[in-house]
């Protein structure tokens, strides 16, 4: 198969193992790129105060999230532009995953599926620890917390509160937050995976996984997702980070091999960002978010290991089939 430009395209959908040599260099190129970026700026926030600390902008919004989900979280995105103008490597839309597919699968498992698997994850987390599971009563008590810290009544039952908050995480999030996890998408998905597809798509799902999960290292340490009051925390965090970047992204890079597009990744990877808070709200205390229960905890992240293992064995749901891969060489923008 070859793109428009004539060049031979990366094997998407094809069996494990295709799609040329291991290309060292470019791939050099790009963590150097993608890490030098994002952990500069986890230089500037541990300069300004670390997370959670530091100056704040308008509307008190602090310094360390705006460059969190923008120079961070982008990095991976600059690091792909940058290698293909370094490598001259080109910029063919079909080759960056740009193309919007109309395929409906691949964008159904990325709005509903994480939203399914981080659910699951907490039903695994209150089996483990039953006594954490507050049910309604927890969010009827957060209710109450927020109308003492505030001074003003939540003009909202629980149950309505909670049904506002689904409708927020399937509706909002996807919306809200594909800008700043196009940035990571961009990187992870649409060129370092393909770059190691000749590894084999299994051994590239973990590889990348495994990358994934470093990067993240610096804002771990300096206590993001974890805190740094836990048990564990946030060193065991860089464990835990490490283990669920590899069972999300197995989950992210299936349906970009499913689709030949990144955008549905863009949007699972916003509905993670903007659904993994929602297991919280049963909870009777804050839990350790080493083990759970949101999809970045040991326990948490079970569904997606256990999603990534099945996949793992049947690799006929990992990447299409012939006919499938014959219709994507023929299917419009």
């Amino acid at each position: 198969m070859r793109t428009e430009s004539g060049r031979p395209a990366v094997g998407w959908g094809a069996e494990p193992g295709s799609g040329g040599p291991l290309q060292r260099r470019r791939i050099g190129v790009f963590l150097g790129v993608t890490f030098g970026v994002s952990w500069a700026t986890a230089a500037v926030i541990y300069a300004l105060g670390g997370i959670g600390a530091g100056p704040t902008l308008a509307l008190g919004i602090p310094l360390w999230l705006v460059l969190l989900a923008g120079p961070y979280m982008w990095g991976p995105a600059v690091g792909h532009f940058v290698t293909r103008w370094l490598t001259d490597e080109g910029f063919d839309r079909g080759e960056m995953l740009l193309r919007v597919r109309t395929r409906p699968l691949p964008w159904l498992l990325g709005w509903v599926g994480p939203l399914v698997l981080i659910l699951a994850g907490a039903g695994l987390y209150f089996l483990v620890f039953p006594g954490r599971f507050g049910g309604m009563a927890a969010v009827a008590d957060l209710l109450a917390a927020l109308e003492a810290e505030t001074g003003q009544a939540v003009p909202l039952s629980p149950t309505a509160f909670l049904a506002v908050q689904l409708v927020q995480a399937l509706v909002a999030a996807p919306l809200l937050n594909s800008l700043a996890t196009f940035g990571e998408e961009f990187g992870w998905r649409g060129y370092l995976l393909p770059k190691l597809a000749p590894l084999g798509w299994r051994r590239a799902l973990l590889a990348h996984g495994v990358v994934w999960g470093i990067w993240h290292w610096p804002v771990i340490a300096m206590g993001y997702n974890y805190g740094l009051a836990y048990t564990g925390a946030p060193w065991l965090g860089l464990v835990a980070m490490t283990v669920a970047t590899v069972g999300l992204g197995v989950f992210l890079g299936w349906i970009t091999l499913r689709s030949g597009s990144v955008f549905p990744a863009v949007v699972g990877h916003a509905m993670i960002n903007g659904s993994a808070g929602l297991a919280t709200l049963f909870a009777t205390a804050v839990p350790n978010p080493v083990f759970g229960p949101t999809p970045v905890g040991l326990i948490g992240v079970v569904p997606w290991v256990a999603v990534a293992a099945v996949l793992f064995v049947r690799t006929d749901w990992l990447y299409p089939d012939r006919t499938e891969r014959a219709d994507a060489r023929t299917e419009g923008v």
